[in-house]
């Protein structure tokens, strides 16, 4: 090995190494996360695109769901794309034992790469949430191609760590099964391999409407009373399935306390999501938003 390829912190063989300080160079970073993906999909059995990662993986809360495939000799299997987005893509994904003993289906949320993500006003979301080290904090600030990375991480860690708070509440959220790097997988919300509808895409009736609307306020409700608003609520991020209302997408989960406009995050959630209601025909003093603005910021125990 010669001087300068120590100086680069490579090897002579070109395996990537930590230079001085510890760090990989970016492509070094490139390589190394390529050599992961492989050895993770090498000799998978026939129909499975890799092993089950569950064993290093963040887990959610217990106990586990009875359906949950744990076996770290299952294998996960791609059945489609349920959704695309700016900051992420869902697909749909099948865990199973091999010879088909058992399986579930779940949702896996993938946060898009550095060059994709497009995180609208991530500045305000971020206010109340540091990093343990003062030079990630200054890469977040500073919004360095690192710190973009650190900013895909922390959406992540905070969708997953709100909803292993609020399922625990009994909160109507998909149970978080476990979290890898920036990848998520979730309860799937739907039926035979089918998504649920968003709220966005039904015409719910008189009476189905109050039901959906009561069931909002008893969701938002137990946000409260963990402290959060959803941050981005509209009737895109709910959906309903046999009559259930779900609250989703949940990576800009707001700390009421924390963060100095969390009552205005909080205020913007109620209005936007009052007026698709009163659109739809619910009666505006059922869901006036001052009101429940209000009744939301006494839960969390912000009024005194």
């Amino acid at each position: 090995m010669t001087w300068r390829a120590k100086r680069r912190g490579t090897r002579a063989d070109d395996e990537p190494t930590p230079n001085r300080r510890g760090r990989l160079t970016e492509e070094a970073r490139h390589r190394l996360a390529r050599v992961r993906d492989e050895a993770e999909t090498a000799d998978v059995p026939e129909g499975g695109d890799r092993w089950s990662t569950w064993d290093t993986a963040d887990h959610g809360p217990k106990p586990w769901p009875e359906w949950l495939v744990t076996d770290l000799s299952a294998v996960d299997r791609e059945l489609g794309v349920v959704k695309t987005g700016k900051e992420a893509d869902v697909f749909l994904l099948e865990r199973a034992l091999p010879g088909g003993e058992r399986s579930c289906l779940l949702a896996a949320k993938r946060y898009r790469g550095n060059d994709h993500r497009m995180f609208h006003r991530d500045a305000g979301y971020l206010e109340g949430r540091r990093m343990r080290r003062s030079r990630e904090q200054r890469a977040v600030e500073n919004r360095t191609s690192f710190g973009r990375n650190l900013i895909a991480e922390q959406w992540a860690v905070a969708e997953f760590a709100a909803l292993s708070t609020l399922w625990r509440l009994g909160a109507p959220v998909p149970y978080p099964v476990q979290r890898a790097g920036t990848e998520l997988l979730l309860e799937f919300v739907g039926a035979d391999g089918a998504a649920a509808p968003r709220l966005a895409q039904l015409r719910p009736e008189p009476d189905e409407l109050l039901d959906l609307w009561r069931q909002l306020v008893d969701a938002l409700s137990l946000l409260a009373s963990a402290g959060l608003a959803h941050g981005d609520l509209s009737a895109f991020n709910l959906m309903v399935h046999d009559g259930r209302l779900v609250v989703i997408d949940l990576p800009q989960v707001v700390d009421l306390a924390a963060n100095p406009r969390g009552p205005e995050f909080l205020e913007r959630d109620v209005r936007n999501i009052s007026g698709w209601f009163t659109a739809r025909g619910l009666a505006p003093e059922l869901a006036d938003p001052v009101e429940l603005v209000e009744l939301l910021l006494d839960v969390a125990g912000l009024i005194r």
